[in-house]
């Protein structure tokens, strides 16, 4: 490839990130994938490492242009980069619904909104932003989770209407479970309050039995490289449960949805 695609990655130290980055390289893109800490980092073949924090609006800054200084132009931006928290909303404190917040929303908006300028100037561009199924459904002891994956679906949607005339679209991916180290260790809010201990305990291993059932990140790395160099579509949800899921939310009556809900959380 003469002209390779350039793609940034975030969040590429493990997970889906990382799983994607490798696969954009074997499509022959050229691939900056962004980490917190290169030192703390394997390194990953045919990945350009940069360091970035997406919690830090002077670090993504950083980030970007050193990509520009090397590449001279970003074609696509995935934003991989996120976090967990398991817990009732109650129970969640303002201050980790912020930090949660500040990763998963505002981290794609900091990047989002650092790369746009140079992709609005070349006319072209892809912005994917790895939502998740909790993007379109409840998620009991995972509230404020969910609430920040709503938030991205929303605001995904919105900036695709506002960047088209430039050349560039948005596009979600949402995946169900993935057997990540994300999300088999996501931490749980600090202030428990006993009332929901028996649900929170209940919902937290089917939480666990899901993710050591569910899938590699290879078939969402798959679904996220289809979105960035594939046909738009706002939507994208990989083969199995997230496509049925997104099926049964769009055909099927409230109420046996809710119950399903239910069932997979362990609440009957």
């Amino acid at each position: 490839m003469s002209n390779p695609e350039v793609v940034v990655v975030t969040g590429v130290s493990s997970g889906i990130g990382r799983a994607t980055a490798q696969l954009f390289v074997k499509q022959g893109c050229r691939v900056f994938g962004t980490v917190r800490s290169i030192a703390k980092v394997d390194a990953l073949p045919g990945v350009e490492l940069v360091e970035m924090d997406v919690r830090d609006d002077a670090s993504v800054q950083r980030a970007v242009e050193a990509v520009i200084v090397q590449a001279k132009r970003i074609d696509v931006l995935v934003n991989s980069a996120g976090g967990s928290l398991v817990g009732s909303v109650e129970e969640t404190s303002i201050a980790e619904a912020q930090a949660l917040f500040d990763t998963n929303v505002w981290g794609a908006l900091r990047t989002a909104q650092a790369v746009l300028p140079h992709m609005r100037e070349q006319r072209a561009g892809r912005i994917v932003n790895v939502s998740s199924v909790l993007g379109f459904l409840p998620a009991p002891y995972m509230g404020l989770y969910s609430a920040s994956k709503h938030a991205v679906e929303g605001m995904s949607e919105s900036l695709d209407h506002e960047v088209r005339k430039f050349g560039i679209r948005v596009v979600l991916v949402e995946p169900s479970f993935t057997k990540t180290n994300l999300d088999l260790n996501a931490p749980q809010a600090v202030g428990k309050i006993p009332a929901y201990d028996k649900d929170r305990d209940t919902v937290t291993r089917a939480i666990v039995k899901s993710v050591q059932g569910a899938p590699s990140p290879d078939g969402v790395a798959a679904t996220i490289v289809e979105a960035a160099l594939g046909a738009w579509k706002m939507r994208r949800t990989p083969k199995g449960e997230a496509s049925l899921l997104r099926k049964l939310r769009r055909f099927m009556p409230a109420g046996p949805v809710d119950s399903s809900l239910r069932k997979t959380f362990g609440l009957g």
